[in-house]
């Protein structure tokens, strides 16, 4: 039998709503109604949107830091920038020589993190940043492949009158990296503690269709005695300040490791909200996840994505053994098959909101990507890339919202909380255009949003096929609440 079915696998004052969005409701789960619309109708906003500057090579994180700057990495230059809000001007801070960043991949530097004392007039100490990164390991890595890539966490001492980052200090390595999912978002934590997702490097799909998806092994003992990091894949990871396993960190299997929560395919966003740690994940052809993340919660994948409702997704496991070619639209009976239901884990938790869950019969070759083959881009997916919480009181109805960018569809979408940050209310589309939004930050005041922009990459056009003809590559916008 062969299913049909997903597998692991410039100034100007606008009215932000645009481009038209693909016609997929916002599902909520089944004991909300099962998969009624609950994206927020249309709602006209205004906005002054500008180009900040350009230039900029795949910007991953972008923050405010201290000294009123914007501070972000450039994933493939290996770069920390600032950025001076104002007039654009770019100021370069660090570059690190190791940083792995291939060409098309998902490898770089990724995830900074800010001591929040970081300049305080009253604090000496504690000038630090936090970043994180992929580099070559200098062995041989999975199947053979002549790249062995790992990620690391460094901490470097920030020197404000030279105004660079200096004296590395490394927290974590040997963590296993690859090619795609290396998720790599970093956040200091209100615990002061660090939090870092990291992916499930892409396995059980196209090229790595054939490597083991690990996102549910858990490490062993004597693998932390060791400081064998192999586990770390698909995971949440917190550390302390200084590298080390957290006491009070969840004991998983009868181990206690880094490991906070697992489960998860690529987790590129990762906030906190009172006191609350929230992610957004990447699904495979449906099912992208906005995650509240409890100690020790398992989050299903690949045996489930979404919600456990059986509905248009199945585990094809292609790592077992089989050496049929990879298809991602059909599994063959060779390929061992695992439904939604047969997942049984006590400690499953479910996702706080899907993006976009579709029926079991959904025909995932959309006609608007004939032209171009490339079907992955007209998936009911958005690709969220970040999450970050908005707790300001200048644009009316924003607050408390989570803000997340999407890849694929150009959009931010505001995610309203509930008073208890259990539940999630509306999702608004904001900000359309034909660009890849990779992270956003939010002005000291709260009028202005930030959103940083991929260089190049596959987005949907107008027209809802693939395109490489970005707007503004390697951009930072702003949008900026006018008052009406």
């Amino acid at each position: 039998m062969r299913r049909n079915r997903p597998l692991v696998t410039a100034l100007a004052s606008v009215s932000l709503l645009g481009l038209a969005a693909p016609a997929f409701a916002d599902a909520a789960p089944p004991s909300d109604g099962g998969s009624g619309t609950t994206t927020a109708p249309a709602v006209t906003v205004d906005f002054e949107r500008k180009v900040l500057t350009t230039g900029l090579e795949n910007p991953f994180e972008v923050l405010y830091g201290p000294g009123g700057k914007l501070w972000l990495t450039e994933r493939t230059a290996g770069r920390v920038t600032q950025v001076d809000p104002a007039t654009g001007e770019k100021t370069t801070i660090l570059t690190i020589d190791e940083v792995l960043a291939t060409a098309g991949e998902q490898d770089g530097l990724l995830g900074m993190a800010l001591h929040p004392d970081l300049l305080k007039d009253n604090k000496k100490n504690n000038q630090y940043v936090y970043l994180s990164y992929t580099y070559d390991g200098g062995g041989t890595g999975p199947a053979g492949e002549e790249l062995d890539r790992r990620q690391r966490i460094v901490r470097y001492i920030y020197d404000a009158k030279a105004n660079t980052l200096v004296d590395p200090t490394t927290l974590i390595e040997g963590m296993p990296a690859s090619d795609d999912h290396n998720s790599g978002r970093l956040v200091f934590g209100p615990d002061k503690t660090l939090y870092y997702t990291i992916g499930d490097r892409g396995n059980n799909q196209d090229l790595n269709a054939y490597k083991p998806n690990e996102a549910q092994r858990l490490p062993t003992q004597d693998e932390v005695d060791a400081q064998d990091w192999t586990a770390y894949q698909g995971k949440t990871l917190r550390l302390n300040l200084d590298g080390s396993i957290p006491k009070d960190n969840p004991k998983l299997d009868g181990v206690k490791s880094h490991v906070f929560t697992y489960g998860h395919r690529n987790a590129q966003g990762l906030t906190f909200a009172n006191g609350k740690l929230y992610s957004s994940e990447q699904g495979p052809k449906g099912d992208d996840e906005l995650n509240l993340l409890k100690a020790g919660g398992n989050y299903g994948w690949p045996y489930v994505s979404g919600y456990k409702d059986d509905s248009a997704y199945v585990f094809g496991d292609w790592s077992a053994g089989t050496t049929l070619p990879y298809d991602g639209f059909n599994i063959p009976d060779e390929v061992p098959q695992y439904a939604e239901h047969d997942f049984t884990a006590a400690n499953f938790v479910e996702p706080l909101r899907t993006y976009f869950t579709v029926a079991d019969n959904h025909d995932f070759k959309g006609d608007a990507c004939d032209p171009s083959g490339l079907y992955f881009i007209c998936y009911p997916t958005i690709a969220p890339s970040s999450l970050d919480h908005y707790d300001q009181t200048a644009i009316p109805g924003w607050e408390d919202s989570l803000l997340m960018p999407t890849l694929k569809s150009g959009e931010l979408f505001r995610v309203q909380l509930t008073e208890d940050g259990e539940k999630v209310g509306e999702s608004q589309r904001l900000f359309r255009s034909v660009n890849r939004y990779r992270d956003t930050a939010t002005s000291p005041d709260g009028a202005t949003i930030i959103v940083a922009t991929d260089s190049g990459g596959l987005a949907r056009g107008t027209d809802g096929d693939s395109t490489t003809e970005l707007e503004n590559p390697g951009a930072l916008l702003t949008f900026t609440y006018t008052g009406n």
